[in-house]
């Protein structure tokens, strides 16, 4: 069968290749950029959530600052995409980065003259939350205007996991150690200068000007065109509902870590910074793996099983109270979470026409990202009512169903992704009216 021959490691190339993409000018300085900044980010990420429980010792809050941090993304994506597929994603993603860096200078500020309150928390969280609708659609798109062959992207994607994870590795352990030294406080502080490595990589990339469609009164024809085309596309609406999902009950586990941190393993801010440090290793292992792949073929099967492997490693850490086990369990999960999200980032835009990019990776981010703020709110919710164990194994739980459901509608995808594929020249043309899952 057509399908069959791509399956196993005949989609890996040569060690050389994992960083194939690198070769190309604007996605290098974009990569360095992006890399020292995501460190900054992290550190952001782990100091902030230790700054709420230790203010307030309330893993609600936690929930709760992360559904104010991003909730915008559920509410503005959906037209945010639409500008980015207008406007030019790189100009977009040069402003949000400027305002990102001031929302990181405002944060230090506030935190190093000892004045920072919860409401100022919530209301820098809404506005972090405003600049990151427009920043993730056009992060997303603007990925296959910096490479110079198209055949790159899946490369290209799975480096800027490999990234994002490499710096969840290396940050939340710096942080962790900075906290217990000197406070939440200078890690803003060394986030804010970090912006400088993107804005300054950003600068220096030079992508050919497109036409901006500047005619708004065709907005509205704009935003129902994606949306149309992203919903009545089975493949594209499965991956964006599966995404939804994951977002509302498996990955919210991150959000309940600084508890479990200390309620559950006893520790402090170095054992947060462990088990992130843990996850991220094991999401940059899962992200090289994706970067060594030479084809998007078989990328389903690693869907639904990092489905299956992430709720079972969920469980598995609810019932830790070993920092080692948890390590374990959360090194996994890292493995598994990452797979799961390069597989259907890659999916998506293989399967997307470029007219239509910005909008669908639009729905991407209001989904994994949007959505997730809601997931934070539950799982909050739940672990201060049941407890965070119990919490723990629910979201594990509707990951393996997920699933499992996705792995039964696999041949029912594949025979829709497969004339798509054919025409991109992924899959050989055939003669015969074989569907692609057939065994």
């Amino acid at each position: 069968m057509i399908f069959n021959n791509f399956h196993g490691f005949n989609g890996f190339g040569k060690v050389s290749d994992i960083f194939i993409s690198l070769k190309s000018r604007n996605y290098r300085l974009y990569f360095i950029g992006q890399g020292v900044s995501l460190i900054g980010s992290w550190m952001q990420n782990i100091a902030l959530s230790w700054l709420i429980y230790r203010l307030t010792g309330s893993v609600f809050l936690l929930g709760f600052i992360g559904f104010t941090n991003q909730i915008p993304m559920l509410i503005l994506t959906p037209f945010t995409g639409v500008m980015t597929d207008r406007y030019s994603r790189h100009k977009i993603m040069l402003l949000a980065q400027a305002l990102f860096m001031l929302h990181a200078t405002i944060m230090a500020v506030l935190v190093l003259l000892n004045v920072i309150e919860v409401w100022h928390i919530i209301t820098l969280s809404v506005f972090f939350g405003i600049i990151s609708a427009f920043d993730a659609p056009a992060r997303q798109a603007l990925v296959v205007d910096l490479i110079d062959k198209p055949e790159d992207l899946s490369n290209a994607i799975a480096l800027n996991s490999a990234i994002f994870n490499g710096a969840r590795l290396v940050g939340p352990a710096i942080a962790g150690i900075i906290i217990a030294i000197a406070g939440e406080g200078i890690c803003f502080v060394l986030n804010t200068l970090s912006f400088a490595a993107v804005i300054i990589a950003l600068l220096m990339i030079k992508i050919p000007l497109k036409k901006e469609n500047k005619k708004l009164s065709n907005f509205k024809n704009s935003f129902t065109e994606g949306l149309q085309y992203t919903f009545r596309t089975l493949p594209i609406r499965t991956l964006i509902i599966l995404l939804a999902i994951l977002s509302l009950f498996g990955v919210p586990f991150i959000v309940l870590l600084p508890a479990y941190a200390k309620d559950i393993l006893h520790g402090g801010a170095d054992t947060l910074g462990y088990l992130m440090s843990g996850l991220g290793a094991g999401a940059l292992l899962g992200a090289l793996y994706m970067a060594a792949r030479k084809s998007v073929i078989g990328l389903d099967k690693v869907i639904y099983l990092n489905l299956l492997l992430l709720g079972i490693s969920i469980i598995l850490a609810s019932l830790s109270n070993n920092i080692h086990f948890s390590l374990v369990s959360l090194f996994l999960a890292g493995i598994s979470m990452i797979l799961t999200l390069a597989a259907i980032n890659t999916m998506l835009q293989t399967l997307t026409e470029e007219t239509m990019r910005g909008r669908v990776m639009s729905f991407y981010a209001m989904a994994l990202m949007g959505l997730f703020p809601v997931g934070n709110l539950i799982s909050g919710s739940i672990a201060s009512g049941i407890g965070i164990t119990y919490t723990l194994i629910i979201g594990g739980i509707i990951t393996i169903i997920s699933g499992i459901i996705f792995a039964i509608r696999i041949p029912v995808l594949r025979k829709y992704m497969q004339p798509i594929y054919i025409e991109k020249g992924i899959l050989p043309e055939v003669k015969d009216n074989i569907p692609i899952g057939n065994k």
